[in-house]
C-alpha cells in the first residue's frame, strides 16, 4: 500500500526548476518509496543510483562533467539515495548541474550532518532541502476510515509512524521498532564519529526517553553517563542531526523570574522512544500519557507548520515559580500559547505570561480537539 506523503506535492513543485532536491530522513522512514514514486513519473529505470555501492561511489567521485552524464546514461532524472556515500559529491552535482541544466537531480540522505557537511558549500544557491519524517497524522487519517482515527491516534502514542508497520499487527511492530532502535537508528551517528562503543548513546537515548516534557539537565545527563557535558552535548546534537530527537527553547526575553537555559527534548517518533525503554503497554495502563500525548502534539505541529511552508519560532515558557506553558509560537511579532492534555481539562495560563506577552492565542489540546492545530 503506498501512503502519499505531505512533501510530495512541495517538491514537484520544485522539479525542472535548475534546483537540486536533497531530501533528508531518518533510516526507514520511507525516503525511497517517496523517490522511487517520482522516479515511475518522471524517470526511466535507470534513473535510481544506490550510493552505497561501491562501484557506484568510486564512479561518482570522478569530477569530469563528461563523465558523470555517461555514468549516468539516458534520461533527465535521477536519484542518488544516499547520497553520503560519495566523497565530495557537492562538487559532482554541481558540475552535473552547471553543464546539464537540464537535468533533474534528487539526492537523499539519512543524516543531515554528513550530507549538509557534503553537499550544501557547493551548492549555495543551486539546491532546495526538505525533510521527510515519520507518518504524520495528517497522512494517515486520509488512509484511514472515519470510525478508526481514535485507533489511529492511540496507535501512533504507542507505536509511532513508520510507514513499515503502518499495516503492522501489535506484535510485528514492536518487532520492527526494536529491530530500527537496535540497527539503524545511531548507525550514521557510529559511522561519523568512527565509534566503537555504541552503550553510551543507547543509554542516553533512554534517559532522554524518560525526559520528554522535562527540561533536560546536561550535567545531571553527564552524572549519571559518567561522563562529560561536552560529550552529552555532543551526542544530543548528533542525535538530532539523525533525525532522532530534536529540541525546543525555553522563551525568554530576559524578564525577572523566567527560566532561559535548559531546553526540552521530544523523540521524532514515539515508537522509537517506547522501544528504548521497553513499554508498548495499552494507553490505560500508563503513567506517562500526558508525556507521550505532549510529544505527539508537538512533533506533528512540526510536521504540520513545514508543509504548510509556514515559518515559526517554537518554544515552551517556565519560570523559577514553576509556572508553565508546553508550547508557544512566535511569527510576525505575536505570540500563541498552547498546552496540552490528553483529556478534556480546564487551565489556567499563567498571568506573567500574559502580561508580557498579550498571546493572540491560549488554547489547549486534547484528543478532541485536536485536528484545527494538527491536521
Amino acid at each position: 500500500m503506498y501512503i502519499k506523503r505531505d512533501i510530495e506535492e512541495n517538491i514537484e513543485n520544485w522539479l525542472f526548476k535548475d534546483k537540486i532536491i536533497i531530501l533528508y530522513g531518518a533510516r526507514q522512514v520511507g525516503k525511497t518509496t517517496l523517490v522511487k514514486n517520482f522516479i515511475r513519473k518522471y524517470g526511466t529505470d535507470r534513473s535510481y543510483i544506490d550510493c552505497e555501492n561501491l562501484s557506484v561511489q568510486n564512479a561518482l567521485k570522478n569530477h569530469d562533467a563528461k563523465f558523470l552524464r555517461s555514468f549516468l546514461g539516458e534520461g533527465n532524472f535521477f536519484v542518488l539515495d544516499e547520497a553520503q556515500r560519495v566523497e565530495n559529491i557537492g562538487v559532482s552535482l554541481k558540475l552535473l548541474i552547471d553543464t546539464y541544466p537540464e537535468l533533474q537531480l534528487i539526492a537523499t540522505g539519512s543524516s543531515s550532518f554528513d550530507l549538509s557537511n557534503k553537499i550544501i558549500e557547493p551548492l549555495t544557491g543551486r539546491s532546495i532541502t526538505t525533510t521527510l519524517y515519520p507518518l504524520s497524522i495528517n497522512e494517515i487519517i486520509k488512509n484511514v476510515s472515519e470510525s478508526s482515527i481514535d485507533f489511529q491516534i492511540n496507535k501512533c502514542l504507542r507505536f509511532g509512524g513508520y510507514p513499515g508497520l503502518f499495516s503492522s499487527d501489535e506484535k510485528s511492530a514492536i518487532t520492527l521498532l526494536n529491530n530500527i532502535a537496535s540497527n539503524y537508528l545511531y548507525k550514521d551517528i557510529l559511522m561519523f564519529e568512527s565509534l566503537r562503543k555504541s552503550d553510551l548513546i543507547i543509554q542516553l537515548m533512554q534517559l532522554l526517553a524518560f525526559q520528554i516534557g522535562n527540561e533536560v539537565s546536561l550535567s545531571e545527563l553527564a552524572t549519571k553517563l559518567q561522563t562529560s557535558k561536552q560529550t552529552v552535548s555532543r551526542y544530543i546534537n548528533l542525535l538530532e542531526k539523525a533525525f532522532v530527537v530534536f529540541h525546543l527553547r525555553p522563551l525568554s526575553r530576559n524578564l525577572r523570574n523566567e527560566i532561559g537555559k535548559k531546553n526540552k527534548i521530544y523523540f521524532y517518533d514515539l515508537g522509537i522512544r517506547n522501544a528504548l525503554i521497553g513499554n508498548f503497554n495499552d494507553l490505560n495502563v500508563r503513567n506517562d500519557v500526558g508525556a507521550l500525548w505532549e510529544n505527539f502534539c508537538v512533533v506533528e505541529r512540526k510536521k504540520y507548520l513545514e508543509r504548510n511552508e509556514l515559518f515559526r519560532n517554537m518554544y515552551f515558557w517556565r519560570n523559577h515559580f514553576g509556572q508553565e506553558i508546553d508550547y508557544v509560537e512566535e511569527y510576525n511579532g505575536q505570540f500563541d500559547a498552547y498546552e496540552f492534555k490528553w483529556s478534556e481539562a480546564l487551565v489556567k495560563f499563567p498571568k506573567p505570561f500574559k502580561s508580557a506577552y498579550l498571546p493572540k492565542i491560549l488554547q489547549v489540546v486534547n484528543k478532541e480537539n485536536y485536528r484545527d492545530f494538527l491536521i
